[in-house]
């Protein structure tokens, strides 16, 4: 059903407007208490599903990707359809309204999205302000929110670290975990922060500035990871993996949207990134050790392709394109994948020490 909606409505209309449509009505459904109790009851993953990462329960492994929800707006709703997590932003320490439209593109052929957004958002206090309403709830509280922060336009690369620190110290007291995003390709010279020596005053900021806000408001320490590209050679990777071990961070996240392609400016994500994804992911497991965490993201449409990023060695797996291509029952579906698949995990051991 949804496949025929897609292909004779959504694909018809400008990605960006279908976006902002398809968002309004999850937010308006979860606002309605029978039917968001309803959807919850229906796509809620099993409990057996649930893991432990970063000090937290996961309801799922299975995420949403920053990118969807930049602002914090709807995340009660992107939970009622079945994320396990919900990674907000990307957010700037200043308001900014991003690139010129067109900025987002379907890439029908590949299943995939090309967008050069560039970051539009809010701003790091906004944001705050809305995630601190939302968790003086019970309800709030029990959701699990990550907080994607990037660079500001408009901030120069000799003072990107005190840019990040701004959106950590406003942010932190908020958040599941931080990440820092140096990975876009739609904010100029961002990426060229993913090199160690770039990259080590921005994570040690960001990390000193999270510690700070969190103890001031008698939060616990906030986990604090990297997302980086997947256009990184292999020798940057395992740099990158190496400087997060060296400062003592939580993990890294990969991977953002790739720039080999010619489509056109922008980043290419969904199907075409899955090789790439998983090459990296394993590559960062076998860097990191057992003891950092790595959040796989890329071309994950089937719970086929969950499972591959687990068994590459992802604690955690996020996606967003297929949502678009997928329709709303699409996290649910994944994530009662990987819930069987964990019960059934269970029962072996069981079964095998009994």
């Amino acid at each position: 059903m949804y496949g025929l909606l897609f292909r004779q409505g959504f694909s018809r209309i400008d990605p960006e407007q279908a976006h902002h449509l398809a968002f309004s009505a999850i937010r308006v459904a979860s606002r309605v208490p029978v039917l968001n109790a309803a959807l919850r009851a229906a796509l809620t993953p099993p409990p057996a599903g649930a893991v432990q990462v970063l000090g937290r329960t996961f309801p799922s492994p299975f995420g949403l990707a920053a990118g969807f929800d930049k602002n914090a707006v709807g995340v009660p709703g992107l939970a009622m359809l079945g994320f396990g997590f919900v990674e907000i932003g990307t957010v700037t320490a200043h308001a900014q309204p991003g690139n010129e439209a067109p900025r987002l593109w379907r890439v029908l052929d590949r299943r995939g999205l090309r967008n050069r957004m560039g970051f539009n958002n809010e701003g790091a206090a906004a944001v705050a302000d809305r995630l601190r309403r939302l968790r003086s709830t019970a309800a709030g509280r029990a959701l699990v929110v990550g907080v994607n922060i990037g660079k500001t336009k408009v901030t120069a690369p000799e003072d990107a670290a005190d840019d990040y620190a701004t959106s950590a110290g406003l942010l932190a007291p908020y958040a599941d975990y931080l990440v820092v995003n140096v990975s876009s390709p739609n904010t100029p010279g961002l990426r060229d922060l993913q090199s160690v020596d770039a990259l080590r005053p921005i994570l040690q900021a960001a990390r000193a500035a999270a510690d700070e806000s969190a103890a001031a408001a008698g939060r616990p320490r906030v986990p604090l990871l990297v997302k980086i590209a997947p256009d990184l050679a292999d020798a940057d990777v395992d740099a990158v993996a190496d400087l997060v071990a060296e400062l003592g961070l939580d993990g890294v996240v990969a991977v953002n949207t790739t720039i080999a392609h010619d489509l056109g400016p922008g980043g290419l994500s969904g199907p075409p990134l899955l090789d790439r994804g998983l090459v990296v992911v394993a590559r960062l497991r076998h860097r990191l050790g057992p003891d950092r965490v790595v959040i796989g993201v890329g071309g994950i449409t089937t719970p086929a392709d969950a499972r591959a990023y687990l068994a590459a060695g992802a604690d955690l797996v996020q996606g967003y394109t297929g949502f678009i291509y997928e329709g709303p029952f699409w996290a649910s579906r994944i994530g009662r994948a990987l819930a069987r698949d964990a019960a059934a995990r269970r029962a072996g051991v069981t079964a095998g020490a009994a």
